[in-house]
């Protein structure tokens, strides 16, 4: 092969990047085509948006309304009930007047007004005698009706069916009070025997609302009967409000007071502790703290008042609450709605903080923590590792005085201890065999007391878990069912006090976990107990009505005729209340009467000023706690008032209710 032939080869041409012109010009235009799918993708996004809020707004507004008919379906009920309590009174009375004409006009008399007293309606009875008018001449020269034998005859004939139509009637009332109360015992009957851990009635400590679809038809039609203390009372309604603290509402043994009137009970009637005469107290300084009664004044309420007619210097009205001041005293308080807290499920208990600044509530399977300044929820505290079936209320919550760790006691019987912060449980104290009702923390947040449908008090350490007992076992006791509804730790940490479905409150000592003291006075179960400021007094709520003060200051140290045992201590024998001859218990000085149905908590404001109460009635009462006197009343809640607090920082109110709703007010002196 030649070289010529080797090196023969065609020319290589120089190699590099194809042209860009063209091929930039289809990367843009690929680009502006992405960019376009992507704007038309996002207004089809947006356009899609705009109409579901569209359909939001329909919705919240056709939801709107629908509330609004509601309301006014609910406001025509109540209005529609008044209409028809009002004509059947006015038709009653109708019938009175025409029945005493008719009497009277038997009687040849011609009836110049109404009859008068019990004795004049109908037939006359044993209230008056049989002809108030003897004798009486019909004209002159007329024979007396009275000496007409055939009058007289006719006339005793009609006055035996009278009686005796009388007389059915009795028996008939007197029959439909009976199957009433045995209604009633039959439900509580039923209630308690539903099973050991549903010890306290929970119509009443659990507060089921309307909306519990758990609850009997019997139950609702309790529940949902007109109440004269509804917020929207219609015009011309009139709220039977509390009587006056008359010379009645007074326990025997109070300063200058007299005995109560005497009302049937099952129970035993009061002991010396309610009976013994406690020396005359003097009006502590001002500013003292110290809660001491003085004689109650004749101001209160009127039996009828109509808050539509009231002065208006003596009410306060907001959107869905009123509040009415009694007129027969001084107004020197001021209330106002701040927050309203919507729950999920009934609120069985509220609790402050103790720097006032957080509110806890307590409802089915969580309990909550509210910032009480602005109302907001800041914390959710649920179980997870709870079983998920049936309902598990809480029925009671407290702050530890540091404010880190929240305590919730529930139906499993179980005490968390939660670390707030954290949202997680620090301890869970495990011992009670029934459901939990109360709990309190000790001052040094050391130790903490719980109360249960199982009898007993507990005593907790907070640091070790190890508990004290204390056990309900009086031998004189008459009645078995001695359910722990309430506790309090005094405030010097001394004394831990209960009150329990047997009407009984009772005190022990924290160091010995012995009973000191059982005070008795109470007709019915004590649903709630707060020890004053000072720790001079305590306060008992009742399903009796009732709110009572009893005079513990002898139970305090250093005060002459305190118990104690020959060797310092305060009694002799676990369990045994024991007192030296003569000995008087600590005495009731004041009984609070005014609420129309179970009053199921109690509180004492933190200067010792107020003591405030709520009830079945869906009222909260503020009272003097020197006079007893009720100075204002309070109505908001649909529903019983189950749980109330007040602050230990400043005038707020918490209230919990049946209703599904906390509500925080304020409350200042003026």
């Amino acid at each position: 092969m030649s070289s010529s032939t080797i090196y023969n080869h065609r020319t290589l041409q120089p190699s590099g990047p194809p042209s860009q012109g063209t091929s930039q010009h289809q990367g843009h235009a690929r680009l502006n085509d992405s960019f376009d799918a992507i704007r038309h993708e996002f207004d089809a996004m947006v356009s899609e948006l705009n109409l579901l809020r569209s359909q939001r707004d329909e919705l919240e507004a056709k939801i709107g309304a629908q509330v609004g008919e509601l309301t006014k379906i609910h406001q025509s009920f109540y209005d529609l009930e008044s209409q028809h309590n009002k004509i059947r009174t006015q038709y009653d009375d109708e019938v009175h007047r025409l029945r005493s004409e008719l009497h009277a006009l038997r009687q040849g008399v011609q009836p110049s007004h109404p009859p008068m007293g019990p004795g004049s309606i109908g037939i006359p009875g044993p209230a008056g005698p049989s002809n108030p008018l003897p004798g009486i001449q019909l004209g002159p020269g007329s024979q007396s009706y009275n000496n007409d034998p055939y009058y007289s005859r006719d006339r005793e004939r009609e006055r035996d069916k009278e009686r005796e139509r009388e007389q059915r009637e009795r028996e008939r009332e007197r029959d439909r009070i009976d199957r009433e109360r045995e209604s009633d015992n039959r439900d509580r009957e039923r209630d308690r025997a539903r099973g050991e851990n549903r010890v306290v009635d929970p119509d009443f400590k659990r507060g089921l609302s309307d909306r519990d679809p758990k609850r009997s038809k019997q139950d609702r039609i309790k529940s949902d009967r007109p109440d004269h203390f509804s917020p929207s009372l219609g015009p011309g309604m009139t709220p039977k409000l509390p009587p006056p603290p008359s010379s009645s509402s007074a326990v025997s043994g109070g300063p200058g007071l007299p005995p109560p009137p005497p009302t049937q009970s099952s129970y035993p009637p009061p002991g010396p502790s309610s009976s013994s005469n406690p020396p005359a107290l003097t009006e502590p300084p001002p500013h003292s703290g110290a809660l001491v009664p003085v004689q109650p004044g004749s101001a209160g309420f009127p039996d009828d008042l109509d808050i539509h007619t009231i002065s208006p210097e003596f009410k306060k009205e907001g959107s869905d609450w009123f509040a009415i001041f009694n007129p027969g005293v001084k107004r020197v308080l001021d209330v106002s709605l701040v927050h309203n807290l919507m729950h999920e499920s009934v609120v069985c208990c509220v609790r402050f903080s103790h720097d006032g600044k957080y509110l806890a509530t307590g409802c089915n399977r969580t309990a909550q923590i509210y910032d009480t300044k602005t109302g907001t929820k800041t914390c959710v505290l649920v179980d997870e590792a709870a079983g998920k079936s049936g309902d598990l209320y809480i029925r009671s919550v407290c702050f530890s005085p540091d404010g880190k760790y929240l305590a919730t006691g529930a139906e499993d019987k179980q005490i968390r201890i939660w670390d707030i912060q954290k949202k997680r449980i620090r301890n869970v104290f495990d011992g009670h065999q029934q459901e939990i009702y109360s709990l309190d923390f000790s001052s040094d947040g050391r130790l903490i007391v719980s109360g249960s449908g199982d009898k007993t008090a507990r005593i907790w350490d907070m640091e070790t878990g190890s508990s004290k007992v204390l056990t309900i076992n009086d031998p004189d006791s008459l009645n078995n069912d001695a359910g722990v509804t309430s506790v309090a730790i005094s405030p010097n940490g001394q004394f831990v006090a209960a009150g329990s479905l047997d009407t009984v409150v009772r005190i022990w000592d924290v160091a010995t976990a012995q009973l000191v003291e059982r005070l008795r006075g109470h007709k019915d179960s004590v649903y709630s107990v707060a020890f004053t400021p000072d720790g001079r007094g305590l306060v008992s709520g009742s399903l009796d009505k009732t709110l009572k003060y009893w005079d513990v200051s002898g139970l305090m140290p250093g005060v002459k005729g305190r118990k104690e045992s020959a060797n310092g201590g305060p009694i002799n024998g676990p369990g045994v209340l024991v007192r030296k001859e003569g000995e008087k218990g600590s005495p009731c000085t004041m009984n609070f009467m005014g609420h129309k149905d179970y009053v199921l908590s109690v509180a004492v404001s933190h200067d010792g000023q107020w003591v405030v109460s709520g009830s079945k009635d869906r009222g909260v009462q503020f009272w003097d706690s020197r006079s007893a006197i009720v100075q204002c009343m309070l109505q908001g809640h649909k529903n019983s008032v189950i749980s109330i607090d007040l602050s230990p920082a400043g005038n707020i109110l918490a209230t919990g209710s049946g209703d599904w709703q906390a509500r925080i007010w304020s409350y200042n002196t003026i």
